[in-house]
């Protein structure tokens, strides 16, 4: 044995020293990569907590309504003098007037005209509307004297949950110290309550936001995404079946293949504009309907339909084909009666999560009209109507400090809209999906 080849030989010392340098290095820098990693998802996921306890702490008190009960004199001199019934006359009655003799005859102290129209402030405007809509549907009750649970204003809403801190100066806050004195002392009466905030999911958009609903976006997302699924799920899955399976692999269909990428990473404003251009100005297609809306959301959904549907026609084992082939199916059974079935768990998932994204898209709506101001609920893809994500952008806009409640409360919905249909995605992937 020579000397460079000794056990002890500087020689192999100093390489034994490299290689363990070597590996200490290669260890830490190992180490340091998962610290990286690890620290990537703490802060990734205590922003996603911050955001959703920023959400949540602040839309959680719109599921609540301040209400304030008024014992309302429903005096026959002041709703049916002649005794008809008749609905138009019921209907024109001055219920804001019923509102005001029963706000005065609470607070006999107000003189001034000035606390007076402070004093009718309490109550929402709307509420004239429900006490109309109360006499028109049940004329019994003119005549007599009921208590009646009306909505209180926005101010008066926000002050009592709490937004608004009585300690700050009277001249840097719209409700005033005598308006905390007339809550207070309705309070102690057991006349202002907070209730379930049910109008918030049964009505439509308002001027109001103590009255200001959901149900109206809700509804024209609907039709929106049912036009959207009945364009584009068929024609997705059809443009997959036929490039994955039937089309020749030629110059042509690499150019349709990258231009399906291409279109999947377009910015979505943009099909809002080939909407405009094409669905209402070409077509002149009625301006802010759901049938628009889903006619752009489809051109929009469908590469993305098309891609996943074509991963998951790629998913199929080869076996599957050449068994059905030798056993004399043609190529179009082979592919309706075993590949298909196969991938469409697959195609599922990604429809559903294509549908998820189409449903929080606002830009391309925006440029086809759908920022309207829409009161009632439409009943058809016809309709004038909003969405959603459209309706969050409109109450996030707005100056009243109620809306901004409101606002955190359609992104809850929206978002447990968006981890349902993910979650629909994910149980039919694992209940259909099948391992080879």
């Amino acid at each position: 044995m020579t000397d460079a080849t000794a056990p002890n030989s500087p020689r192999l010392r100093n390489t034994a020293e490299r290689v363990d340098a070597g590996l200490k290095r290669r260890y830490a820098a190992e180490r340091r990569f998962r610290l990286y990693g690890l620290i990537s998802i703490i802060l990734a996921v205590s922003f996603l907590g911050l955001l959703l306890v920023s959400i949540v702490s602040k839309g959680y008190t719109a599921f609540q309504q301040t209400f304030i009960q008024l014992e309302i004199d429903f005096a026959k001199e002041d709703i049916d003098p002649q005794g008809t019934a008749d609905p138009k006359v019921l209907a024109g009655a001055d219920y804001g007037g019923l509102i005001k003799k029963t706000l005065r005859s609470q607070f006999p102290d107000v003189k001034s005209r000035r606390d007076k129209r402070k004093l009718y402030k309490l109550v929402s405007g709307h509420a004239a509307y429900d006490l109309q809509d109360l006499v028109v549907a049940n004329p019994a009750i003119i005549g007599t004297s009921r208590k009646i649970w009306v909505p209180a204003s926005d101010d008066i809403d926000v002050f009592v949950k709490g937004h608004v801190s009585a300690d700050v100066p009277e001249d840097q806050r719209r409700i005033k110290d005598i308006e905390i004195a007339w809550v207070t002392a309705l309070q102690e009466k057991g006349a202002l309550e907070k209730k379930f905030n049910a109008t918030f999911f049964t009505s439509g958009d308002s001027r109001d936001p103590e009255v200001a609903g959901i149900w109206g976006a809700v509804s024209g997302s609907f039709f929106t995404l049912i036009v959207t699924l009945l364009l584009a799920f068929p024609l997705g899955v059809m443009a997959a079946v036929y490039l994955e399976e039937f089309a020749p692999k030629n110059r042509w269909t690499v150019m349709i293949e990258f231009n399906l990428f291409i279109l999947a990473a377009v910015t979505s404003i943009v099909f809002g504009l080939l909407g405009l251009v094409v669905f209402l100005n070409f077509f002149n297609l009625p301006r802010s309907a759901p049938l628009v809306g889903g006619m752009v959301l489809a051109l929009m959904t469908l590469p993305t339909i098309i891609i996943a549907s074509r991963a998951a026609l790629k998913a199929v084992p080869p076996s599957i084909r050449e068994a059905a082939l030798g056993i004399g199916a043609s190529k179009v059974q082979t592919v309706t009666d075993h590949v298909l079935p196969l991938a469409m768990p697959g195609m599922l998932t990604g429809t559903i999560i294509g549908m998820a994204q189409a449903l929080g898209e606002t830009a391309p709506l925006l440029m086809i009209g759908m920022v309207a101001f829409i009161v009632d609920i439409p009943s058809g893809p016809l309709d004038p109507a909003t969405v959603l994500p459209v309706q969050i952008y409109l109450w996030a806009d707005s100056a009243e400090r109620a809306f901004v409640e409101r606002t955190s409360a359609a992104i809850m919905v929206l978002l447990a809209f968006l981890v349902c249909m993910n979650l629909i995605a994910i149980i039919l992937r694992k209940r259909f999906e099948r391992q080879w």
